[in-house]
């Protein structure tokens, strides 16, 4: 089994650490490969960001079709450009904010999210709404650290997180946390020893359930609104999307 985990941003010290946790929660026999666009952001932080990484997210999907990879992972909480990326193939794709709040709903009646900024929390608070889960989260919190300190000032993001975390913990009435951000797919056992409560991180999560989406031989459905786009004419830098054909 192929699975190609995309992260959204360009920074490669993210990448690799989304990679090496995504590698060592697979189970024997799938493939991951960690991937970003070679142009975007360098961190999503506003649906700014978000719009111009969804982009390179496509362009990664594209290319996973060439190379006939078996599922794919948008690896940041936002999971921009999903929609989109289903409708671009047959092959199972999961966003990381989907997935986590899946897992959680499964292990507990009310969880938090801890995320990075106060910003990107109310595009969770979004997400929640749209997938369903809105009655099940207690509170987005916000540590309030930039996403590139989880890679250029590691301990004292980790410590801004436990600390939120153990906030929600005393103050929410929740059984489990999620963690809001794909550059903190490697902080999950840290931070569940330190907060004692289950907590829930999106890469990891993704992994197991699009193994078992593969293993059930279920992909995306083609009918409806996630059929493959219809083809047509692009102008400018986007030309190169004209008349597109679905590889298989």
């Amino acid at each position: 089994m192929q699975i190609r985990v995309i992260n959204p941003n360009t920074t490669q010290g993210m990448t690799d650490t989304i990679g090496t946790a995504a590698q060592g929660i697979a189970a024997p026999g799938t493939v991951i490969t960690a991937t970003q666009p070679a142009h975007g952001p360098v961190s999503i932080e506003s649906h700014f960001d978000e719009a111009i990484s969804a982009v390179g997210v496509l362009e990664e999907v594209m290319a996973g079709e060439r190379d006939g990879v078996d599922a794919y992972i948008i690896a940041c909480f936002g999971d921009p450009g999903l929609l989109a990326a289903r409708e671009l193939t047959r092959a199972p794709v999961i966003g990381i904010a989907e997935a986590a709040f899946h897992m959680a709903a499964l292990i507990s009646t009310r969880f938090s999210v801890v995320t990075t900024l106060g910003r990107t929390g109310i595009i969770a608070e979004h997400l929640l709404e749209q997938y369903g889960f809105r009655h099940h989260c207690r509170r987005v919190r916000a540590a309030e650290i930039p996403v590139l300190d989880l890679e250029d000032d590691a301990d004292a993001a980790l410590s801004r997180i436990i600390d939120e975390g153990r906030r929600a913990r005393d103050e929410d009435g929740i059984g489990a946390i999620v963690l809001g951000c794909g550059g903190m797919a490697d902080l999950t056992d840290e931070i569940g020893e330190a907060v004692g409560l289950p907590v829930v991180e999106g890469v990891t999560a993704a992994v197991k359930l699009t193994e078992a989406l593969v293993g059930l031989g279920l992909g995306t459905s083609k009918h409806g609104d996630l059929a493959f786009p219809r083809p047509k004419s692009f102008t400018g830098e986007f030309k190169r999307f004209s008349n597109l054909q679905p590889v298989r």
